[in-house]
């Protein structure tokens, strides 16, 4: 991507100057990763990375709003060169999603509400509960802000073998699919749903909205293909190649030789890929209806 020398966003709030190692109290009782075992929480963290919602969400934590205990905070070290130019690169593609998104929106008849991306190195504390870098990017409708540490790029490209800055950007692109989801109301009635349903039933409604989500990245794709000069030969195949690196079936059997199907919340790498690639080809709204697809 030539991103250098564009308009970077003003809805960027960076809080990487803060850290801290939070004790997390849900539901009135203290949550420890160990209880899962190491391969179901290297399942866990797998699938929660680049798929969009607090990935606490996957752990089924968030819907009693339980407590959290406060956290400490303590100044980190300077900040190198790389994660200066990576904070201006987020917000280039933030500006860019706020123009497309924009756009669409007006075209229409309604304003699109902006997000904010919150930047954060470590922990971060947010309307739906507290988060560990570790949990990778998501985003929250109760603030309507997207939560990202930048270092999770690292782990993208060196662990999930999906290097490169245009699928950086689809990360980034995801996560603001889950804002439109938020906005248009589909995140609100997903939640709404989960709870009259089994588990088996509302991880197939997960797996339509992470999907939709995916299409919307695919239209910001779209639309940033179009623009001379900015996308160059073989981005798209960076954020295909992201999308399939991170389907529950890969990361399934990545972590432990097998897959379990009906565990899957956010896809296959072949779906995922597939709906990108449906939102990047139509830059349409309505090719982007997981909900009423008969296949996925």
């Amino acid at each position: 991507m030539r991103w250098k020398g564009r308009r970077g966003s003003s809805n960027v709030e960076d809080r990487r100057s803060m850290g801290g190692r939070p004790r997390m109290r849900v539901g009135g009782r203290r949550v420890r990763g160990g209880g899962l075992g190491l391969t179901g929480l290297l399942i866990i963290v797998g699938i929660a990375w680049l798929t969009g919602i607090n990935p606490l969400t996957l752990l089924g934590q968030l819907d009693g709003g339980g407590g959290y205990d406060t956290q400490s905070y303590q100044t980190q070290a300077p900040r190198s060169a790389v994660d200066q130019e990576t904070a201006q690169f987020v917000s280039v593609v933030l500006a860019d999603t706020e123009n497309t998104w924009g756009q669409i929106f007006e075209n229409g008849g309604a304003t699109y509400p902006e997000p904010t991306l919150v930047l954060f190195s470590g922990s971060v504390s947010s309307a739906c509960g507290y988060a560990s870098a570790a949990t990778g990017p998501f985003y929250c409708g109760a603030d309507s802000k997207l939560y990202i540490d930048l270092s999770f790029y690292q782990e993208l490209a060196n662990q999930l073998n999906a290097p490169g800055d245009f699928a950086q950007a689809y990360v980034l692109a995801h996560e603001v699919g889950h804002h439109i989801q938020n906005v248009l109301g589909v995140l609100p009635e997903f939640q709404k749903a989960r709870r009259t349903l089994s588990k088996a039933e509302g991880n197939a409604l997960s797996v339509r909205v992470e999907l939709q989500a995916d299409c919307y990245a695919g239209i910001w794709a779209h639309y940033a293909a179009r623009q001379k000069g900015f996308v160059e030969e073989g981005d798209i195949d960076e954020a295909l190649n992201a999308a399939s690196r991170i389907g529950d079936d890969t990361l399934q059997r990545q972590a432990q030789g097998y897959v379990v199907p009906e565990s899957f919340n956010h896809g296959t790498s072949a779906q995922r890929a597939s709906w990108f690639k449906k939102g990047f080809q139509s830059g349409d709204l309505n090719a982007c209806d997981t909900f009423s697809a008969a296949s996925l």
